[in-house]
């Protein structure tokens, strides 16, 4: 994503069952990053995830040619979460056709609308942007739900499946 100031680099996260997206924005797209990024998203799903579907970028994997590189570090988290770790594949935009759809619907939604003096200025429009989208944008696919309200009707049938209480995303009021 490019602003006046400078280009950046846009992580999306989205739960394939509840539509729960989450995104950051960064200066670059590197190992480290990635598995910053990951381990916010975890720690803000309140729930157990099972499976992580993932690009095949160097961010995520190692490279064929990498033999002696050792488990990649996204791997070494989702085995510390226990997190199955899968791979779209190469040439199948639809195997990751959710994270592309919700990419295009930040950019429609930001940098396609607007112009941005400052990354900060985008960053801040695209968190507000995600904020009214979890919790307030009624998806068909959710029968008319919210992803918020999806995941506390989930709550509400199976609080076994949860690790706490998803009122903890609720923003306050000084959020």
């Amino acid at each position: 994503m490019q602003t006046a100031e400078s280009k950046r680099y846009l992580f999306v996260a989205i739960d394939r069952t509840s539509k729960l997206a989450f995104a950051e924005l960064h200066p670059q797209a590197t190992q480290v990053i990635a598995v910053d990024f990951l381990r916010r998203v975890l720690e803000q799903i309140p729930y157990k995830v099972h499976k992580l579907l993932t690009d095949n970028g160097i961010q995520f994997r190692n490279l064929p040619h990498h033999l002696q590189a050792g488990r990649h570090p996204v791997g070494q988290l989702c085995d510390a979460w226990g997190i199955e770790q899968r791979f779209a594949k190469p040439a199948h935009p639809w195997t990751n056709g959710q994270v592309e759809r919700m990419n295009r619907t930040l950019k429609e939604a930001t940098i396609k609308r607007f112009h941005y003096e400052t990354t900060d200025q985008l960053n801040t429009h695209l968190q507000a942007f995600l904020l009214a989208y979890n919790f307030a944008k009624r998806l068909k696919r959710l029968k008319g739900l919210t992803p918020y309200e999806f995941i506390c009707t989930e709550w509400r049938k199976s609080p076994t499946i949860f690790h706490r209480d998803p009122a903890d995303l609720t923003p306050g009021p000084y959020s």
